[in-house]
């Protein structure tokens, strides 16, 4: 290995270790062996690193529900990197590190607030698809808020229990964020942020009944939205997200942090919004402070104009270019009844990566 990059992942790991008081490693569950084993394996909760007092208590009374938190981390996690895989910050993870982002998230940045808002959002869409196929015994269909039906339909499957799972994620996830400072009430609203999105985009899913596909009866039932669209949503709310100053405030109970917009003249942000009170850096070279590993050998798009391509994710530095032979299937034919068969061909593309 290069020893200009074991140098670097040792001072990513020592600083690292530095952020973990403050740093929800818990996270990690979603990673590694301990995820893997989760199908086959109880869970001991004793065992998930980074767990406060009431996320223990919480494990041990409903332990059930434990692989659908990591279920929704992880979930969390691929839609983070599905979301920023053409920037210079790809929401990349750390192999065997408890602070899965490394420092990334010691700082109170927009990157922290996408992040805290997409894994909490995760935790609720899982933990409610988990209820919703009844593999746990303490939660299932949604009944309390059908109403009457619409013309033409009635109510019928399994309405998805959404204020089951953001419930879940509320307790499981803020639990760590009660702290009188900065950094918890920002997690804390972000949590929240990304939970909200769940409950605003429930939408009505139906299905006809009848001979020969008619629709002579159609049931309906609540759904979450696919968990893409919330990625979206709660990407563009990161690309809007409010910057805010930190206010000192003296309580009954001592000191305490809050949060105002920096600029009055903007919009206030609402429960809604991504908000941060730190600038990111740039994420152009590597920092094992910042925890940025830099974009240098990242692939780029040299006709693009935007982040993903090659002048602003190389960060002016310009660009190589390879080609590259792919083996693809090709004139495909459709045989009755019933298949397709196809070439295989050799393609030539050219790629472009960062110097």
């Amino acid at each position: 290995m290069d020893l200009y990059l074991v140098g670097y992942l040792m001072c990513m790991w020592l600083s690292s270790s530095r952020v973990l008081g403050g740093y929800p490693i818990w996270w990690s569950l979603a990673l590694g062996q301990q995820y893997s084993s989760l199908g086959s394996q109880p869970i001991l909760c004793g065992s998930i690193p980074g767990l406060v007092p009431k996320q223990l208590r919480f494990c041990r009374n409903y332990i059930e529900i434990m692989p659908s938190v990591a279920e929704g981390v992880k979930l969390g996690i691929q839609e983070c990197q599905h979301q920023f895989r053409g920037r210079r910050w790809n929401c990349t993870t750390i192999k065997d590190n408890l602070a899965i982002f490394g420092p990334v998230l010691d700082k109170a940045t927009r990157e922290s607030a996408f992040v805290h808002a997409i894994a909490s959002a995760g935790v609720a869409f899982a933990v409610t698809r988990s209820c919703a196929e009844g593999t746990s015994t303490m939660c299932g269909c949604d009944s309390h808020h059908k109403g009457p039906p619409g013309e033409g339909w009635k109510w019928g499957g399994c309405s998805e229990d959404a204020e089951f799972g953001v419930l879940v994620s509320r307790e499981f996830a803020d639990a760590r964020e009660n702290r009188p400072d900065a950094r918890s009430a920002m997690n804390r609203h972000n949590n929240e942020a990304g939970r909200m999105t769940i409950l605003e985009n429930m939408h009505l899913r139906c299905k006809c009944h009848g001979l020969s596909g008619s629709c002579e009866v159609k049931t309906c039932w609540w759904a979450q939205p696919d968990f893409r669209l919330l990625g979206d949503y709660l990407k563009d709310k990161y690309d809007s997200a409010s910057e805010m100053v930190v206010e000192k405030h003296r309580e009954s109970r001592g000191w305490v942090e809050t949060l105002r917009a920096k600029y009055a003249f903007f919009k206030h942000p609402t429960e809604r919004d991504l908000v941060y009170y730190e600038g990111s850096p740039n994420f152009c070279e590597p920092n094992p402070e910042t925890g940025s590993f830099g974009t240098r050998d990242r692939v780029c798009n040299v006709s693009s104009h935007g982040i993903e391509g090659c002048d602003l994710l190389c960060c002016g530095r310009g660009h190589n270019t390879r080609t590259e032979k792919r083996k693809e299937k090709c004139h495909c034919i459709f045989h009755w009844c019933c298949y397709v068969s196809c070439q295989e061909c050799v393609r030539v593309y050219d790629v472009h990566t960062c110097k």
